[in-house]
């Protein structure tokens, strides 16, 4: 993917976000903070009956990339179940947003709202599961 493309689906779910907002009285609700530049995401979920992903928004601030790759991911989990949230990986992420090499601090402004979600996802199947900055679960 273009450089130029990369881009403007960057602006356009920036400016325009998908899933924006909140719900009232979430089953899965999860927030985290980059230190490093200011973002701040939560991610909130509504289950059906059958545990599968009926109902989700976001809410924050931040750069461009951060507030835009949560955009792109509550697109990616509507209708999925928990066990499909747990499988979601940064490489899924990044290619989502059409991402192009980035930096070491882009990364974890594109990959914090996957590990919200996660944390989200351990946090209300009653595991300590520990997730880092890529999404991933953090070993002993």
């Amino acid at each position: 993917m273009s450089e130029d493309l990369y881009r403007e689906i960057i602006l356009d779910y920036y400016r325009h976000p998908r899933n924006y907002g909140s719900i009232e009285n979430p089953d899965i609700k999860a927030k985290d903070s980059n230190p490093l530049c200011g973002d701040v995401i939560e991610i909130q979920i509504q289950l059906d009956e059958d545990n599968q992903v009926e109902k989700v928004r976001f809410n924050g601030k931040g750069c461009a990339i951060s507030q835009a790759s949560a955009s792109i991911l509550t697109e990616m989990v509507q209708g999925k179940s928990l066990e499909e949230l747990r499988e979601i990986s940064k490489e899924n992420v990044l290619e989502a947003i059409g991402s192009p090499d980035l930096g070491h601090t882009r990364i974890k402004c594109a990959l914090l709202s996957l590990k919200i979600l996660k944390t989200g996802v351990y946090s209300y199947l009653g595991e300590t599961t520990e997730v880092d900055e890529s999404g991933g679960v953090k070993l002993p």
